[in-house]
């Protein structure tokens, strides 16, 4: 009884010693490990959880929020190096189509942390159904075919495409199109082509998903009756300076296309064009000039009337002109035949004078190699080859013309 009474009459001494002690603990705990508050440093991503798979989110929902901590200095510690035990989340749980205001929830999992504040603590979110439809590709054309020729309808695969995304995106889509360009073509066209997805003011829709977004695209181009494209052939008189030689004679563009509206005149041509007298006379460095075509009446030029010739005139080491040399074909498969136009060429032949000298006309030979070709009509580069001589000595210059036709037909006995 004794024991209580001291023990009662004690009793506030105990409570006010008690409450000092912890008092002191705790001032020691915080000069230890003093508690700050400030913005967490690094980024901290808000995760949408919860989000009907039927239903897309739309708009530029943020994605991170701004956080102000309080909280000891060692924990900091530990946030700073595990910035993955905070989380930001809002939980779409539950919501059909539509917009909504969703609170932002935050979780820490280090203790003890107060949240003092973050930003945004809501998010106005908008939910809209999925849509998918199936649309025509439409192929559009740009530009024009070079002159001379047309071009066949396109084809392309596939010709409809499947395209999702939000109702309301897909909704504003009048077509899908691709667009192929033709501009100056005179071959055949295989394209691979990018789709767009376009409303009814032909302006493109985005956030739709295209599959496949690609279409291959077909188009076959031919030549116009009454025009041909034909080779140029520089004609060259007169001899350089003394002392000076022709290193090369070139012509632009190398091919032209003619017209006739009497297509037998542009079908008897021979597969070339001269150009007007290109004299050489006294020429002693580099001539670049616009000549003239000698065309047969009826027959006239698309485009430009002239053609630029570029000659490369160098004092000589020495260099020669074989004219009138004959084209031979090569490589022939078996019951075929070839004519070429023309079928003699002028080579010009660099090199040391005494080679030049020694060099005979049998000993070059020009031939194109026809091996593998069917019957049809193409345009070859001839080769010079050398016989009977020490060709590392030699260059050639020049071939005039420099582009040969060859018609292979079938051989008939």
């Amino acid at each position: 009884m004794k024991f209580w009474k001291i023990i009662t009459k004690n009793f506030p001494s105990l409570l006010l010693a008690l409450a000092l002690a912890v008092a002191v603990w705790i001032s020691a705990v915080i000069d230890e490990d003093p508690t700050e508050q400030r913005i967490f440093p690094s980024s901290v991503m808000i995760e949408v959880v919860g989000q009907d798979p039927s239903l897309l989110l739309m708009g530029d929902v943020p994605t991170q929020i701004t956080l102000t901590l309080n909280a000891p200095e060692s924990v900091w510690s530990r946030l700073t190096n595990q910035p993955q035990t905070i989380r930001a989340l809002i939980d779409l749980s539950g919501l059909e189509a539509g917009s909504f205001e969703v609170p932002v929830q935050v979780q820490v999992d280090e203790r003890p942390v107060e949240i003092v504040s973050y930003s945004p603590s809501t998010i106005l979110v908008t939910l809209e159904p999925f849509a998918s439809k199936e649309i025509a590709v439409r192929l559009l054309q740009s530009g024009d075919v070079a002159t001379g020729f047309q071009a066949e309808s396109p084809t392309w695969t596939p010709n409809s495409v499947t395209i999702s995304g939000p109702e309301s995106v897909v909704n504003q889509v009048n077509e899908v199109r691709a667009t192929l360009d033709l501009n100056r073509t005179s071959q055949d066209i295989e394209r691979v082509l990018s789709l767009k997805a376009v409303n009814t003011e032909g302006v493109e829709v985005k956030n739709v998903e295209i599959t496949p977004k690609e279409v291959q695209a077909s188009i076959t181009v031919t030549q116009r009756g009454g025009y041909r494209n034909v080779v140029v052939k520089v004609v060259a008189s007169g001899q350089v300076a003394s002392g000076y030689r022709v290193t090369n004679i070139s012509v632009f563009p190398p091919t032209i296309t003619v017209f006739s509206y009497d297509p037998t005149l542009v079908d008897e041509l021979p597969g070339y064009v001269d150009t007007a007298a290109l004299d050489l006379t006294g020429a002693s460095e580099d001539q670049d000039l616009k000549l003239p075509l000698n065309l047969p009446p009826g027959v006239a030029v698309v485009g430009d009337q002239t053609v630029s010739v570029q000659v490369g005139v160098d004092p000589i080491e020495g260099s020669l002109t074989l004219s009138d040399m004959p084209v031979t074909v090569v490589g022939l498969s078996e019951g075929l035949k070839a004519t070429v136009s023309p079928e003699v060429v002028d080579v010009i032949i660099s090199g040391p004078l005494p080679v030049l000298d020694g060099l005979l006309a049998n000993d070059v030979r020009v031939v194109i190699n026809m091996q593998g070709e069917e019957a049809g009509t193409y345009q070859r580069v001839p080769v010079v080859e050398f016989t009977n001589t020490d060709s590392t000595q030699l260059r050639v210059e020049s071939i005039l013309p420099g582009s040969i036709e060859i018609d292979i037909s079938l051989f008939t006995p």
